[in-house]
Protein backbone atom coordinates (compact mmCIF):
# COMPACT_ATOMS: atom_id res chain seq x y z
CA UNK A 1 0.00 0.00 0.00
CA UNK A 2 1.15 3.47 -1.15
CA UNK A 3 1.85 6.02 1.43
CA UNK A 4 0.83 9.29 1.08
CA UNK A 5 3.94 12.34 1.44
CA UNK A 6 4.10 13.55 5.39
CA UNK A 7 3.22 16.97 6.01
CA UNK A 8 5.62 19.43 8.20
CA UNK A 9 4.92 18.84 11.65
CA UNK A 10 2.52 21.94 13.20
CA UNK A 11 1.10 22.61 9.40
CA UNK A 12 -2.91 22.19 9.00
CA UNK A 13 -4.64 20.90 5.43
CA UNK A 14 -6.15 23.81 3.38
CA UNK A 15 -9.76 22.82 4.05
CA UNK A 16 -9.09 23.45 7.90
CA UNK A 17 -7.88 26.83 7.42
CA UNK A 18 -9.92 28.28 5.02
CA UNK A 19 -13.16 29.02 7.35
CA UNK A 20 -10.58 30.27 9.82
CA UNK A 21 -9.55 33.09 7.75
CA UNK A 22 -13.06 33.76 7.14
CA UNK A 23 -13.82 34.17 11.04
CA UNK A 24 -10.51 36.80 11.26
CA UNK A 25 -11.81 40.57 11.37
CA UNK A 26 -11.01 42.77 8.32
CA UNK A 27 -8.72 45.50 8.40
CA UNK A 28 -9.75 48.96 6.32
CA UNK A 29 -7.32 48.01 3.67
CA UNK A 30 -9.48 44.63 3.32
CA UNK A 31 -13.41 46.47 3.22
CA UNK A 32 -15.19 47.49 0.10
CA UNK A 33 -14.78 51.02 -0.52
CA UNK A 34 -17.63 53.20 -0.04
CA UNK A 35 -19.64 54.32 -3.36
CA UNK A 36 -19.22 57.46 -4.51
CA UNK A 37 -22.01 59.64 -2.95
CA UNK A 38 -21.39 57.83 0.24
CA UNK A 39 -17.79 59.16 0.13
CA UNK A 40 -18.94 62.72 -0.80
CA UNK A 41 -21.57 62.65 2.08
CA UNK A 42 -19.01 61.28 4.88
CA UNK A 43 -16.62 63.96 3.72
CA UNK A 44 -18.64 66.83 4.48
CA UNK A 45 -20.12 67.64 0.79
CA UNK A 46 -22.72 71.04 0.83
CA UNK A 47 -25.17 69.66 -1.51
CA UNK A 48 -25.62 66.19 0.40
CA UNK A 49 -25.44 68.25 3.64
CA UNK A 50 -28.43 70.75 2.66
CA UNK A 51 -30.57 67.98 1.32
CA UNK A 52 -30.30 65.96 4.21
CA UNK A 53 -30.86 69.56 6.76
CA UNK A 54 -33.65 70.75 5.01
CA UNK A 55 -37.29 69.79 6.30
CA UNK A 56 -40.71 71.09 4.78
CA UNK A 57 -42.43 73.65 6.68
CA UNK A 58 -45.12 72.44 9.02
CA UNK A 59 -48.47 74.20 8.11
CA UNK A 60 -50.45 75.29 10.98
CA UNK A 61 -53.78 77.00 12.26
CA UNK A 62 -53.45 75.39 15.62
CA UNK A 63 -50.83 74.54 18.15
CA UNK A 64 -51.02 70.44 20.31
CA UNK A 65 -50.40 72.19 24.10
CA UNK A 66 -52.23 71.60 27.44
CA UNK A 67 -51.06 75.21 27.93
CA UNK A 68 -53.83 77.14 28.48
CA UNK A 69 -52.15 79.61 25.94
CA UNK A 70 -53.32 81.06 22.59
CA UNK A 71 -51.49 82.96 20.04
CA UNK A 72 -52.14 86.58 19.06
CA UNK A 73 -50.83 87.75 15.37
CA UNK A 74 -50.68 90.55 13.14
CA UNK A 75 -50.28 91.49 9.56
CA UNK A 76 -48.82 94.48 8.36
CA UNK A 77 -50.28 97.92 9.13
CA UNK A 78 -50.37 97.26 13.12
CA UNK A 79 -47.77 100.21 13.68
CA UNK A 80 -50.21 102.53 12.32
CA UNK A 81 -52.09 102.90 15.62
CA UNK A 82 -50.10 104.59 17.90
CA UNK A 83 -51.99 103.25 21.00
CA UNK A 84 -51.41 99.93 20.15
CA UNK A 85 -47.90 100.04 20.69
CA UNK A 86 -48.95 101.36 23.73
CA UNK A 87 -50.58 98.54 24.94
CA UNK A 88 -48.29 95.87 23.79
CA UNK A 89 -45.65 97.97 25.83
CA UNK A 90 -47.83 98.12 28.54
CA UNK A 91 -49.19 94.77 29.09
CA UNK A 92 -46.31 93.35 27.32
CA UNK A 93 -48.28 91.40 25.15
CA UNK A 94 -45.97 89.00 23.12
CA UNK A 95 -48.05 89.13 19.93
CA UNK A 96 -46.22 88.16 15.86
CA UNK A 97 -46.23 90.80 13.79
CA UNK A 98 -45.86 89.56 10.09
CA UNK A 99 -44.08 91.91 8.00
CA UNK A 100 -44.54 92.64 4.20
CA UNK A 101 -41.91 95.32 3.73
CA UNK A 102 -43.24 97.40 1.27
CA UNK A 103 -46.23 98.18 3.69
CA UNK A 104 -44.34 97.67 6.86
CA UNK A 105 -40.56 98.97 6.11
CA UNK A 106 -41.37 102.98 7.09
CA UNK A 107 -42.20 101.84 10.34
CA UNK A 108 -39.61 99.66 11.18
CA UNK A 109 -37.49 101.69 13.53
CA UNK A 110 -41.05 101.51 15.84
CA UNK A 111 -41.33 97.94 15.28
CA UNK A 112 -38.04 97.49 16.44
CA UNK A 113 -39.22 99.20 20.11
CA UNK A 114 -41.70 97.04 20.25
CA UNK A 115 -39.38 93.60 20.59
CA UNK A 116 -38.29 94.26 24.48
CA UNK A 117 -41.89 93.79 25.53
CA UNK A 118 -42.56 90.23 23.60
CA UNK A 119 -43.45 91.35 19.60
CA UNK A 120 -42.22 89.05 17.27
CA UNK A 121 -41.31 90.38 14.02
CA UNK A 122 -42.02 87.29 11.41
CA UNK A 123 -41.99 87.26 7.53
CA UNK A 124 -45.23 87.95 5.36
CA UNK A 125 -43.16 88.26 1.94
CA UNK A 126 -41.46 91.67 0.16
CA UNK A 127 -44.55 92.77 -1.72
CA UNK A 128 -47.93 91.13 -0.42
CA UNK A 129 -47.92 88.99 -3.76
CA UNK A 130 -50.57 85.91 -3.54
CA UNK A 131 -48.09 83.09 -4.12
CA UNK A 132 -50.41 80.03 -5.28
CA UNK A 133 -49.26 79.31 -8.58
CA UNK A 134 -46.00 81.45 -9.13
CA UNK A 135 -42.99 80.14 -10.37
CA UNK A 136 -40.49 78.56 -7.84
CA UNK A 137 -38.25 81.80 -8.57
CA UNK A 138 -40.50 84.18 -8.16
CA UNK A 139 -41.58 82.70 -4.15
CA UNK A 140 -38.31 82.24 -3.15
CA UNK A 141 -37.12 86.17 -4.34
CA UNK A 142 -40.71 87.36 -2.10
CA UNK A 143 -39.74 85.15 0.78
CA UNK A 144 -35.69 85.16 0.69
CA UNK A 145 -35.85 89.09 0.26
CA UNK A 146 -37.76 89.54 3.51
CA UNK A 147 -35.79 87.30 5.05
CA UNK A 148 -32.38 89.70 4.25
CA UNK A 149 -34.97 92.54 5.06
CA UNK A 150 -35.50 91.28 8.50
CA UNK A 151 -32.08 90.10 9.19
CA UNK A 152 -30.48 93.23 7.99
CA UNK A 153 -32.68 96.05 10.47
CA UNK A 154 -33.32 93.76 13.14
CA UNK A 155 -30.91 91.05 13.24
CA UNK A 156 -33.45 88.71 13.33
CA UNK A 157 -33.76 84.87 11.57
CA UNK A 158 -37.37 84.88 11.06
CA UNK A 159 -38.84 80.92 11.06
CA UNK A 160 -42.16 81.70 10.80
CA UNK A 161 -44.14 82.93 7.57
CA UNK A 162 -47.71 83.76 6.61
CA UNK A 163 -48.42 83.56 3.46
CA UNK A 164 -50.20 86.67 1.94
CA UNK A 165 -54.24 85.64 2.10
CA UNK A 166 -53.50 82.73 3.29
CA UNK A 167 -52.80 80.82 -0.16
CA UNK A 168 -49.82 78.48 -0.94
CA UNK A 169 -48.64 75.40 -2.87
CA UNK A 170 -46.32 72.96 -2.90
CA UNK A 171 -43.70 75.60 -4.25
CA UNK A 172 -44.25 77.86 -1.16
CA UNK A 173 -43.19 74.96 0.80
CA UNK A 174 -40.26 73.98 -1.44
CA UNK A 175 -39.32 77.83 -1.38
CA UNK A 176 -39.84 78.91 2.16
CA UNK A 177 -37.87 75.73 3.60
CA UNK A 178 -34.57 76.87 1.33
CA UNK A 179 -34.97 80.46 2.55
CA UNK A 180 -35.15 78.93 6.43
CA UNK A 181 -38.56 79.15 7.06
CA UNK A 182 -40.03 75.95 9.66
CA UNK A 183 -43.48 77.35 10.11
CA UNK A 184 -45.93 78.53 7.59
CA UNK A 185 -48.94 79.95 10.13
CA UNK A 186 -52.48 80.46 9.35
CA UNK A 187 -55.03 80.83 11.88
CA UNK A 188 -57.97 78.80 13.57
CA UNK A 189 -59.59 82.36 14.55
CA UNK A 190 -60.18 85.55 13.47
CA UNK A 191 -61.01 89.01 15.01
CA UNK A 192 -63.68 90.49 12.97
CA UNK A 193 -63.75 94.03 12.31
CA UNK A 194 -66.90 94.80 14.46
CA UNK A 195 -64.43 92.85 17.54
CA UNK A 196 -65.75 89.36 17.14
CA UNK A 197 -64.49 86.59 16.47
CA UNK A 198 -65.02 83.79 13.60
CA UNK A 199 -63.80 80.14 13.37
CA UNK A 200 -62.26 78.91 10.25
CA UNK A 201 -63.08 75.10 11.60
CA UNK A 202 -64.76 73.44 14.87
CA UNK A 203 -66.04 74.28 17.95
CA UNK A 204 -67.13 78.32 17.94
CA UNK A 205 -64.86 79.08 20.72
CA UNK A 206 -61.41 79.34 21.51
CA UNK A 207 -59.06 76.32 22.57
CA UNK A 208 -56.03 76.13 24.11
CA UNK A 209 -53.50 76.52 21.08
CA UNK A 210 -55.53 78.12 19.05
CA UNK A 211 -53.63 80.45 16.45
CA UNK A 212 -55.70 84.37 15.75
CA UNK A 213 -55.31 86.37 13.08
CA UNK A 214 -56.11 90.16 13.82
CA UNK A 215 -56.41 92.33 10.24
CA UNK A 216 -55.50 95.95 11.40
CA UNK A 217 -56.47 97.25 7.99
CA UNK A 218 -60.15 96.08 7.59
CA UNK A 219 -61.25 98.81 5.94
CA UNK A 220 -64.88 98.70 8.11
CA UNK A 221 -62.99 98.09 11.22
CA UNK A 222 -62.82 99.43 14.53
CA UNK A 223 -59.66 101.22 16.37
CA UNK A 224 -57.42 98.01 16.84
CA UNK A 225 -56.27 98.61 20.11
CA UNK A 226 -59.84 98.65 20.95
CA UNK A 227 -60.97 95.48 19.46
CA UNK A 228 -57.48 94.26 21.00
CA UNK A 229 -58.55 94.85 24.55
CA UNK A 230 -61.81 93.07 23.88
CA UNK A 231 -60.36 90.27 22.88
CA UNK A 232 -58.26 89.85 25.77
CA UNK A 233 -60.82 89.94 27.93
CA UNK A 234 -62.02 87.31 25.83
CA UNK A 235 -59.22 85.50 26.33
CA UNK A 236 -59.04 85.95 29.91
CA UNK A 237 -62.62 85.36 30.66
CA UNK A 238 -62.26 81.63 29.21
CA UNK A 239 -59.62 80.68 31.10
CA UNK A 240 -56.73 81.42 28.94
CA UNK A 241 -53.79 83.84 28.30
CA UNK A 242 -51.72 85.08 25.61
CA UNK A 243 -48.41 82.96 25.21
CA UNK A 244 -45.08 83.25 22.87
CA UNK A 245 -46.16 81.65 19.81
CA UNK A 246 -41.64 81.34 18.84
CA UNK A 247 -41.57 79.15 22.07
CA UNK A 248 -44.22 76.85 20.58
CA UNK A 249 -43.57 76.09 16.79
Amino acid sequence: MRRGRSRPPGAAPAALLLPLLLLLPLTACDRPAPAPAEHAAAAGDPAQDADRGRRTPSVVDHVRTDDPVVFLTYDDSAERDPAFAGLVRERRLPVTLFLTDTVAGPAYGDLARLRPFGASLQNHTLDHRSLRGLPYAGQRAEICGQQTKLRSRFGVRAHLFRPPHGTYDTTTLRAAADCGITALVLWRATLDADGALTYTRGEPRLHPGDIIAVDPDHPTAANLTARTERLLDTIEEQGLRVGTLENYL
